[in-house]
């Protein structure tokens, strides 16, 4: 049987037309009234169901979560709420509901209870606006590479290398566990494995895309990455996605010129196709904001951080500058700072990126020219300052309420520089040889960065917990579904 999405539906003016919908059943009230809700706005459309029209055994079946195929006519709505609704004529049950063990029902559920029932919550409405949103960020990402004639790479997920040099990544092997194959030294021997060597879980697709980028110009990745960091915090994920491009002949200046422009369009691409989501969960973070103390509310509320973002110039400082701001800052010099800040050469935690977005500067800020010693072994090394210090020409972007938000840099496209770095860094320049050939043939300037995905959508719907945005969050202890 055909049927008429719900939005479509509530969006009709064809009064007195047969409409026939399917949903799932939020609410039945007064044993005539059903609130149905497809998946397809935050709204639900109202069905009156005429008492008498249908056997008793049916209606009884009308329980929260319940399958329900309805065809009806569309009336003018005399109750308040709703503009339209349908009168039912006919109702057929596709798919019963226990009420006694359906754990959602028509109340507020936390956040926390929710994600014990992950594959569920997306019937909430809070969850159908953030899926709806993240799914507008995806889109506006795509269009917008896709508007600069930059070509979209798929990088490899499985990996022998570790492109941030930190070693946190999930092992992927045939071999048996319990009795693994062994070399005559008595070592694991990786050439019985099923790659024939060490292979990983990626951590990043930027190595790989640089090499796409010396050929194709400009390129960017958007898939999923790894990081097997025992982390429970409400910022971090052991799966999560990242978009990554990577530029021929720019500089660290037209990499950060990009960041902006790409985040400010795919936020006014969310505010313009996801209004009714966000004012939803706008909504949502004022409600919550009454219940905390005056000094943790939000500034401002979710729609007006998005346009401030829009309307503002992100603010571009070295990281020295940063040092010196937060070493005279208040929170530094009475000791409030959780990691104090006495001296150049430090990295910089979440609560300083914080204070220099939202208590400094009051907008967006982009740190530039970090201490080469904090960064990794393929950022452009800078000049040695006047004070003998070195510096990568790196570049993050702070948002507020969420810290680093991007992360990327001008790539060191000098062989003599990089492999005096790779040798400085321990990393091996034979298994590496293929990135080194970028720099042996046909070398040249080229920058790139990374945006985790779901900091974005953190930052977009309000939420304030990282496993809210991802649809099966993977963090450590928990591998649900």
């Amino acid at each position: 049987m055909k049927h008429t999405r719900i939005k479509d539906v509530l969006d009709s003016d064809d009064l007195g037309k047969e409409f026939t919908v399917k949903g799932w059943v939020k609410t039945f009230r007064n044993d005539q009234f059903l609130a149905l809700n497809d998946g397809s706005c935050l709204s639900n459309l109202q069905i009156v169901i005429g008492i008498d029209k249908f056997e008793e055994k049916k209606i009884k079946k009308l329980h929260t979560g319940a399958a329900v195929a309805v065809t009806g006519t569309l009336t003018e709505s005399l109750g308040k709420g709703q503009r339209v609704e349908l009168k039912a004529e006919k109702l057929e049950i596709l798919g019963e509901s226990d009420p006694d063990k359906f754990p959602l029902q028509p109340k507020r559920h936390s956040l926390e209870f929710l994600r014990e029932i992950a594959h569920l919550r997306f019937r909430t409405t809070t969850f159908n606006a953030i899926f709806k949103v993240r799914n507008a960020l995806a889109f506006a990402i795509h269009q917008f590479f896709n508007d600069k004639g930059f070509v979209y790479i798929h990088t490899p997920i499985i990996t022998g290398s570790d492109a941030e040099g930190a070693g946190e990544m999930f092992q992927v092997t045939t071999l048996d566990i319990n009795n693994p194959a062994r070399n005559d030294k008595g070592e694991v021997d990786y050439k019985e494995d099923f790659f024939g060597k060490p292979t990983n879980l990626t951590v990043s697709g930027q190595l790989e895309g640089e090499l796409a980028a010396m050929a194709l110009g400009n390129i960017y990745t958007f898939g999923p990455t790894f990081r097997a960091e025992n982390s429970n915090t409400t910022r971090h994920l052991a799966e999560f996605w990242m978009i990554e491009p990577e530029m021929a002949f720019y500089d660290n200046n037209d990499n950060m010129d990009l960041a902006e422009e790409l985040l400010k369009y795919v936020i006014k691409y969310a505010l313009e196709k996801c209004p009714d989501e966000i004012e939803f969960l706008r909504n949502r973070q004022v409600e919550e904001d009454k219940k905390k103390p005056q000094n943790e509310r939000s500034p401002m509320d979710l729609i007006e951080k998005l346009e401030f973002c829009l309307t503002s110039d992100f603010e571009r400082i070295s990281y020295s500058e940063a040092i010196e701001i937060l070493k005279r800052s208040k929170p530094n010099q009475k000791k409030q700072f959780k990691y104090l800040i006495d001296e150049w050469g430090v990295d910089l935690q979440s609560e300083h990126e914080r204070y220099l977005v939202e208590k400094h500067f009051k907008k967006p800020v982009i740190l530039s020219d970090y201490p080469a010693d904090i960064k990794a072994f393929y950022m452009r090394q800078n000049e040695v300052d006047e004070e003998g210090r070195r510096t990568v020409a790196a570049m993050d972007i702070l948002f507020p309420g969420i810290g680093e938000i991007v992360g990327g840099s001008q790539r060191e496209e000098r062989y003599d520089v990089l492999t005096d770095r790779m040798d400085e860094m321990n990393i091996p320049k034979e298994e590496m040889k293929w990135f080194l050939d970028t720099r042996r043939f046909g070398t040249a300037p080229h920058a790139g960065f990374g945006l985790g995905f779901e900091r974005l959508v953190l930052f977009v719907t309000g939420m304030t917990n990282i496993r809210d945005v991802i649809p099966f969050p993977r963090f450590p202890k928990s591998a649900e579904f």
